[in-house]
């Protein structure tokens, strides 16, 4: 009932239905199974390629982010594995060396991307967008994994990053902006290091879509509670919509974004969450 294969039919499906799709990760991938431990105890050379990363490979991923779980095996085995990925992985919040702000840092990976892609609208015409991605990781991976990391890296606050990279990538022209958050949903009052901090991470201008996750839990659903800035019905954050799918790929969240060209910029019109 979960897992990748599984996943790949609903991959197939939401493709099948809107010829503009993306596809996206969100973290926690090479920890977690059997499998995962095996390939860390056996490690990887290089050139080699993880099995996960070989199957993700084949499934045409535009962007990963990094979850908590894929320092669990250290840094040396992070890079190899992460060099077999087909597609590009981003993180915002972790550095190997802090500057004076999140701007000026050396981040361990690329804070975000930007995507030139060409979407088909209504009337057949086909018109360039530039889709921006960052990624978010609790900063508590100093904590949980502190004999891999102490010393080697930091990390900063997730909406402090944030606040900073998302005007940076408005400058360098995306058009839209999709946070991929491996953290929860949480308190909507903002606090410095939270671990679930994507709804007032939701709160910040040029989010339009936010991927959350860490909790293994499925939003939009009942296992949320309503309140001012959540709606687990519509799947909505402050207004922004998000989903969050699971664990061991038990679901694929699905956004679906209606947006309008006009002027020579994008906006989203509508959009609804879901899982298949």
């Amino acid at each position: 009932k979960f897992g990748l294969v599984r996943t790949a039919s609903l991959i197939q499906q939401a493709r099948q239905q809107a010829a503009n799709a993306v596809l996206v990760d969100n973290g926690d991938i090479i920890q977690g199974s059997p499998l995962g431990d095996y390939m860390a105890a056996k490690g990887l050379k290089p050139g080699d390629v993880h099995p996960v990363y070989k199957a993700m490979n084949t499934l045409d991923y535009v962007v990963g982010n990094i979850g908590n779980h894929e320092f669990n095996y250290g840094l040396e085995f992070l890079e190899r594995t992460l060099a077999g990925a087909n597609f590009p992985l981003v993180s915002a919040n972790v550095a190997t060396r802090r500057g004076t702000g999140p701007r000026e840092d050396r981040t361990l990976i690329p804070p975000y991307v930007i995507l030139d892609r060409v979407v088909q609208d209504g009337s057949g015409r086909n018109i360039p967008i530039r889709i921006g991605l960052i990624g978010f990781v609790p900063p508590q991976i100093l904590k949980w994994d502190r004999k891999h990391l102490e010393g080697r890296v930091e990390t900063r606050d997730i909406v402090e990053a944030a606040e900073a990279w998302l005007p940076e990538m408005k400058e360098a022209g995306a058009d839209i902006i999709l946070a991929l958050s491996h953290s929860g949903i949480g308190p909507a009052e903002r606090s410095d290091g939270m671990e679930n901090a994507s709804t007032p991470l939701a709160a910040l201008p040029g989010v339009d879509a936010v991927l959350t996750g860490h909790s293994h839990l499925v939003f939009p659903s009942p296992a949320f509670e309503a309140s001012a800035a959540v709606d687990p019905v519509a799947g909505t954050i402050h207004g922004r919509p998000a989903v969050m799918a699971g664990f061991w790929g038990s679901h694929m969240g699905l956004i679906d974004l209606l947006l309008e060209h006009e002027g020579g910029q994008w906006r989203v019109v509508t959009a609804t969450s879901r899982w298949p």
